[in-house]
């Protein structure tokens, strides 16, 4: 494998002698798979090796990997006089190489992961209840569960563990201590998370009652702000940014227009697989917040940009996942985060100026998309998957035309 890079003999025997030489085939092999570019792959085999010298002068073998001798390597780098490496500088290419080929010994069992060597404090007792009831009786996602987590560990510590000592105004205390220092959009994540450990705790019957109340609720008028939304000239414009044959295009303009036809969330299309698609019935499966499950229609032009894009769809990748990164290691997206910065990308391209840059303006651009063709507000929260009418009603103040009919004029007009 190590000749797709390499077809110098000196170089193919030095490295195929050297201490990594073990491992230097499959690691090559493993970097074509994920598609890596014959200039990323010369590089990281260089630093295998080069780590493999770094370890053989310490007298350490590969089995003692872990995050400090990665750091040991890397302030190495700059006075190395390993024998038969090329010394260096600290550079990026060879600092990410020897990460990868860290994490291609701990696949094939040569070393341990980083969680392995690692023992997780134990969780109290109580917050490892609410976790679990926040995942299988309330179907939260990961990162719902993650921040309501932190959120009662803020309480417990600064309370204690016996819920049924607390107060109303210890638990307003807690709260309202940090929140000179944090912004509105934090402030409100943590009411958010406290009241939910609250209801949990009395629930189960182990703090007062009605003490979720005590958490003081932040100022905040609802629906007193415009949605943000593009234009549908600007929406045009999007789109048309992600025209091309490449793969990388082909996968833009397919989630743009998922995001902007049928106002998913970014979490949505990153957790979407090959199966959700129900070509048949032309419908797709979606399941969203608390394991909320719908089928949407999906339009033509969706369907066709889909099916454009998975002509192209690495094949190689064992994962059902249906959008994949189009930069080595190919794979699904971590999480929606990564569909946002897909939506920012493509606005760049367009040179569209928006009020917003991730996936939810498109979300935005739907529902007003749809109000301004008239569709009943009903119909919208069905496609949003709103639980309910008010939610939906956000979006009624962009309709202008039916807000002049029912607005009234001022009294000096009459006269």
């Amino acid at each position: 494998m190590l000749e797709e890079y390499f077809s110098a003999p000196k170089t193919l025997r030095r490295l195929r002698t050297g201490p990594s030489a073990p491992y230097i085939d499959g690691f090559a092999a493993t970097l074509q798979e994920n598609g890596y570019s014959v200039a990323s792959a010369v590089r990281y085999l260089r630093a295998a090796a080069h780590l493999g010298h770094f370890l053989a002068r310490r007298g350490l073998s590969f089995a003692a990997i872990d995050a400090g001798i990665s750091e040991s390597f890397r302030r190495h780098l700059p006075d190395c006089c390993c024998p038969l490496s090329n010394g260096g500088t600290i550079n990026h290419h060879v600092v990410f190489g020897v990460k990868r080929f860290h994490h291609y010994l701990v696949q094939i069992g040569v070393c341990l992961g980083e969680e392995a060597g690692v023992t997780e404090p134990s969780e109290p007792p109580l917050i490892a209840g609410f976790r679990h009831w926040l995942e299988v009786h309330r179907g939260a996602a990961p990162p719902t569960v993650k921040q309501y987590c932190r959120g009662a560990g803020e309480l417990l510590d600064a309370l204690g563990a016996d819920p049924g000592r607390w107060g109303a105004r210890q638990v307003r205390t807690v709260f309202l201590g940090p929140a000179d220092q944090s912004g509105a959009a934090t402030m409100e994540k943590r009411v958010t998370a406290i009241r939910a450990f609250l209801r949990y705790l009395i629930a189960q019957g182990q703090c007062p009652a009605d003490l979720d109340q005590a958490v003081p609720v932040q100022a905040h008028w609802r629906l007193a702000s415009l949605p943000r939304s593009l234009t549908s000239e600007q929406l045009e414009q999007l789109i048309a940014a992600c025209e091309g044959d490449s793969c990388n295009r082909r996968r833009d303009r397919a989630i743009i227009l998922l995001l902007a036809r049928l106002g998913l969330r970014a979490g949505d299309v990153a957790r979407m697989r090959l199966g959700d698609i129900e070509w048949d019935s032309a419908t797709l499966r979606i399941c969203g917040k608390g394991r909320y499950e719908v089928r949407l229609p999906v339009p033509q032009d969706v369907g066709e940009a889909v099916i454009d894009y998975l002509q192209c769809r690495p094949s190689g990748v064992q994962s059902d996942k249906l959008f994949l990164r189009t930069i080595a290691p190919f794979g699904p997206f971590v999480s929606g985060d990564g569909v946002s910065s897909v939506v920012k990308r493509a606005l760049a391209r367009a040179g569209v100026k928006s009020p917003a840059k991730g996936a939810h303006l498109l979300r935005h651009t739907a529902a007003t998309e749809m109000l301004r063709h008239g569709i009943p507000l009903e119909q919208i929260g069905s496609v949003l998957r709103h639980r309910g009418v008010d939610t939906t009603a956000y979006y009624a103040k962009v309709d202008m035309v039916l807000l002049m009919q029912v607005a009234q004029p001022w009294p000096e007009v009459l006269r």
